[in-house]
């Protein structure tokens, strides 16, 4: 199955759901990611997943393109700007939301914005698993 995750910018949430998947899922499944825009890799998302041995510092920072939902056997959208502005998609193309809370908007020191990115990132493995599971 491909699985393409959605979200604005495919900087944050998104990166780390395509990391889980490769990893989780190893050849089973495709994942990719991508953004209603483009906004970059953000930096705090790649050292934590560096943190539990996932690599997704090669992972690319790409804008939605007709090729991708093309591809996609099922779109996931993890943020409400995403789910509202993904476009139609293909006929057979399933569809999911995951509303995940923006990491990237976490206030504090770099201690507490560290322990969010760290919640995010697993409760995003723990939502990986769940869909791995029910394929």
């Amino acid at each position: 199955m491909n699985i393409l995750i959605l979200c604005t910018g495919n900087s944050c949430r998104s990166q780390m759901a395509e990391g889980w998947g490769r990893y989780l899922a190893g050849e089973e499944h495709a994942f990719r990611s991508a953004g209603i825009e483009a906004h970059g890799k953000n930096p705090r998302a790649i050292a934590v997943m560096q943190e539990v041995g996932v690599d997704i510092g090669a992972q690319e920072s790409t804008a939605l393109t007709g090729e991708m939902l093309g591809w996609a056997d099922l779109v996931v959208t993890v943020c409400g700007h995403a789910d509202e502005h993904c476009p139609v998609l293909p006929s057979g193309t399933r569809k999911r939301h995951w509303p995940l809370e923006d990491p990237a908007k976490a206030g504090g020191s770099e201690a507490q914005v560290m322990q969010v990115f760290r919640a995010s990132r697993d409760d995003i493995k723990r939502r990986v698993q769940e869909l791995l599971a029910g394929l």
